[in-house]
């Protein structure tokens, strides 16, 4: 196969015969005019495309500069970006392909997707091994390559643990999720090539399946990025089109890398995160129903509107309402936890309300909410469907089954089923006075795809699957412009650039609830890249609360018994993280080692910087077994010729400190363990 090196540099604009080494350093677009001229090189007429497959078992890069060629502009969907579509047609067996190809003018970004089609009465030849990225960068010097990347979710302490690579000459490092949900455990699809000559691109994959991404150092000045969906051996069928996985770089130059992440974090809060009436939609501070049911109950079981609404009216009487209630897994038929067979997972597919506790439905219990001024959530899976429920009775054409599994999977390919679910879904949230819709994913999908392909349609039913779970989100948003999805898949096990575009993980891991160190990790490593994420705040003491936070969070207190948290500490927390989110949404930069952070023997701390406001945060945590009690941590981002005013939050000592000083090397201190540290710093005026 030719293998198309891709020389990305500002030779666009000086010329491919001037290679002088000081040209040969900037090699990758520093500004969304440079990355728009990419584009234009990179899928221009008689060229290569920055993709490949294969068709009939031979490789695109032999054809497809033979093919029929098109260029059209298409309007663009949002502000700040620019579309256009290549398509590149076979006129002897009807194949065509689709690149929709986006840039920004806001960002040196660009990303595209593949649609495949048959325009034939006839089936065609085999289509398969897509990478819808497919190629190499010269960097135009030698040094060092470095991959950051890091694991997906496990309901592990090292759940996001970030991981730095460095690149050899022919040693290639492969990234896959361990099963059919895209953040699952083994990868991320979310990651940082670091190149020689203080440049680099972040790269995200959109796809919520089972994708791929491979890169290769191809020799001691380039390196190469394949990615796709990882199994896919098909034909298609007369007049059918499928799509691919979706791909997205950020080309950054600079010093430091984590310049790279932190226009990255810019980029997804701009163009892939939820917008309602054309602003950036903030993810709320949530509130549970006092923590879920006792034993033998489980989530909520055994909750009643009565006292559902009673607790409503409980965090009213206190001023200690969260900006939404969340009604998790327990509501529907048949769930009763005092019962046999009465579990909330054994009744997923019973998607209509248990009348036994609540005989009025929810409305009554979204009204006691919006009466407060908050908003009401509540929990679905429509995707897995147990044996004996209402669905797997009444519609088992829309189920795949696999031997020996009591769950079935709802088949969101089957476009019946999709727009029956759509609307029922739909008529549900209207009818019930639900306001926000979280929706959860606790099986791995990737056994059921495989049973349901035949040998000359490998993938198609994780395509037709994935494709449906989009279609079913943006109809739901469509239909209720104001409505937020909470992406949930036991934790945070599918993230990806698709789901960030549509949703946010408001619970990131199913990892032992309420456990501190373990929630710091987590927030540590998604801060490279996602900027919108939560978990639960269980405690008020300041180690556990600060462990909680995020973008989001969940307040998960206990408000009616002995072991509830004193009510003014509640308030004054609820006010704090108030505080605090708006700088979640600014730059990210870990003032602690990745390498050894899962143990109970560190400390962790990061800085959350707003250049724009001159302000930030620094937030630490000395863990329970580590013996040192001060650690020199160096900030960034800061004006190192200002002075800054330091306010420790827990005592509200204030000190002047030089910007030079605290991006040298500024100490923290804490002489006990298991304690944390807050500060907050401003910029003075002269």
């Amino acid at each position: 196969m030719n293998k198309l090196i891709f020389v990305i540099s500002i030779f666009f604009l000086i010329g491919l015969n001037q290679t002088t080494e000081a040209q040969s350093k900037q090699v990758l677009p520093s500004n969304s005019v440079e990355a728009k001229k990419w584009i234009e090189q990179h899928f221009a007429k008689g060229k290569v495309p920055p993709f490949s497959f294969f068709y009939g078992g031979k490789s695109s890069d032999t054809f497809i500069k033979s093919w029929q060629y098109q260029s059209v502009k298409l309007k663009s969907k949002e502000p700040n970006s620019e579309e256009t579509q290549y398509t590149y047609t076979d006129q002897k067996s009807g194949l065509v392909v689709k690149c929709t190809v986006t840039s920004f003018t806001d960002f040196p970004s660009v990303e595209w997707v593949l649609k495949f089609s048959n325009s034939s009465g006839k089936t065609t030849p085999i289509l398969e091994k897509a990478s819808v990225i497919d190629y190499a960068i010269n960097a135009g010097m030698k040094g060092n390559f470095v991959l950051h990347h890091a694991k997906g979710s496990n309901a592990e302490r090292a759940d996001f643990q970030p991981i730095d690579e460095n690149l050899e000459a022919g040693k290639s490092i492969y990234m896959t999720p361990s099963g059919g949900r895209s953040s699952d455990h083994t990868a991320f699809p979310f990651f940082n090539i670091e190149m020689p000559g203080q440049q680099g691109i972040m790269v995200a994959v959109g796809w919520t399946g089972k994708w791929f991404a491979d890169v290769l150092q191809a020799d001691e000045k380039s390196v190469s990025l394949k990615s796709g969906m990882e199994k896919m051996h098909l034909v298609l069928n007369p007049k059918e089109e499928i799509r691919t996985p979706k791909i997205c770089l950020l080309f950054w130059k600079g010093d430091d890398r984590m310049i790279g992440h932190n226009q990255f974090r810019q980029f997804i809060l701009a163009h892939h995160s939820r917008k309602i009436d054309g602003k950036f939609a903030e993810y709320p501070l949530s509130g549970s129903f006092d923590y879920g049911d006792p034993a033998p109950c489980g989530e909520y079981e055994c909750l009643t509107e009565e006292f559902a609404t009673a607790l409503v009216k409980r965090y009213r009487q206190f001023d200690i309402l969260p900006e939404v209630f969340w009604l998790d897994a327990g509501w529907y038929t048949g769930c009763n936890g005092l019962v046999k067979g009465g579990q909330w997972h054994q009744n997923v597919g019973n998607w209509t309300v248990e009348k036994t506790r609540f005989p009025s439905g929810l409305k009554p219990v979204a009204d006691a909410v919006h009466q407060t001024g908050a908003k009401f959530m509540v929990w679905f899976e429509p995707e897995r469907v147990m044996e004996g429920t209402q669905l797997y009775t009444e519609h088992p054409e829309w189920l795949i089954k696999i031997p020996k599994s009591k769950n079935s999977l709802f088949d969101l390919g089957n476009e019946q089923a999709r727009i029956w679910l759509t609307d029922y879904i739909s008529g549900f949230l209207k009818k019930e006075g639900i306001d926000y819709y979280r929706q959860d994913f606790n099986f791995d999908p990737k056994p059921y795809w495989d049973a349901s392909d035949k040998l000359d349609r490998v993938g198609i039913s994780e395509i037709k699957h994935i494709e449906g779970l989009y279609a079913f989100w943006d109809s739901l948003l469509v239909r209720f412009p104001k409505l937020l999805i909470d992406n949930c898949a036991s934790g945070g096990r599918r993230l990806d650039l698709e789901t960030t575009s549509r949703s946010a993980p408001l619970w990131r891991t199913d990892y032992q609830y309420g456990e501190p160190n373990g929630y710091q990790c987590h927030t540590y490593g998604l801060n490279f890249y996602l900027p919108i994420h939560g978990t639960a705040i269980y405690k008020t003491d300041g180690y556990t609360f600060r462990s909680g936070l995020g973008g989001t969070a969940v307040m998960n207190w206990e408000v009616t018994g002995k072991n509830s948290e004193p009510i003014p500490a509640i308030q004054k927390r609820i006010q704090d993280y108030k505080n605090l989110r708006p700088y979640f949404y600014a730059d990210y930069y870990p003032l602690t080692a990745s390498e050894n952070n899962t143990g109970d023997d560190v400390w962790l701390a990061y800085q959350l910087n707003r250049p724009k406001e001159n302000d930030g945060v620094v937030i630490a945590f000395r863990r329970n077994n580590c013996p040192i009690e001060s650690i020199t941590v160096k900030l960034r981002g800061l004006d190192k010729a200002a002075d800054y005013e330091l306010t420790d939050d827990d005592t509200g000592t204030k000190t002047i400190q030089k910007g030079e000083i605290l991006c040298n090397g500024f100490m923290l201190s804490l002489n006990e363990k298991q304690k944390s540290l807050q500060i907050n710093y401003k910029k003075v005026k002269n």
